[in-house]
């Protein structure tokens, strides 16, 4: 039995990265909402969120860090087999070599995910279990300060209610970390 759940947890997790990777992709295609939808799309702040939320389901440590992983090379993988799917206008005959020469190009945020999803993994699990405010703080702080990191790397936003939306949603998480911390403190 406890095989099988672990499977399953695995299988879960692995399931919703391919949907979340594959959904971003999609959705940075609708042209019809012009920069709205490729500035969401480009945000890399869920992309830490993912992981996170998958190790906050893990009973240990070691788990949360195979199941951030999972997560985010299977959104990884999903991303990339939309974008040289047939939905893109990619012959299904070339799918594979256009799939491997995608993951070559984006090598570099491949080897990201790989370092940074194990360690948000930990994290979202050191928030489940602990209310660590470091925890919440560095996911937090990743989606408030992702835009000035864009600006001050020389790749500003395209969008700049996209951008004022993701510290919007930074400094709620924020607050909302600070809030439950304040209470935990305050004697019932």
């Amino acid at each position: 039995m406890a095989n099988y759940a672990l499977t399953m947890s695995f299988l879960l997790v692995a399931l919703c990265g391919l949907a979340f990777g594959a959904g971003d992709q999609y959705f940075g295609t609708l042209i019809a909402l012009g920069p709205l939808a490729w500035s969401v799309s480009g945000l890399s702040a869920p992309w830490l969120v993912l992981p996170f939320v998958a190790g906050w389901t893990a009973p240990a440590p070691r788990r949360a860090m195979a199941l951030g992983l999972v997560a985010v090379v299977a959104a990884l993988l999903g991303y990339f087999m939309m974008t040289v799917s047939p939905f893109e206008g990619v012959p299904a005959g070339r799918f594979a070599s256009a799939l491997l020469a995608i993951s070559r190009a984006n090598r570099l945020w491949v080897a990201g995910g790989l370092v940074t999803a194990p360690l948000y993994g930990v994290l979202g699990r050191q928030w489940r279990v602990r209310r660590s405010w470091g925890s919440a703080a560095a996911l937090a702080g990743c989606v408030c300060l992702e835009p000035f990191a864009r600006w001050a790397v020389g790749r500003p936003p395209a969008s700049t209610s996209v951008s004022l939306a993701e510290v919007g949603v930074g400094l709620c998480l924020a607050g909302y970390v600070l809030t439950i911390r304040h209470r935990r403190q305050t004697p019932q």
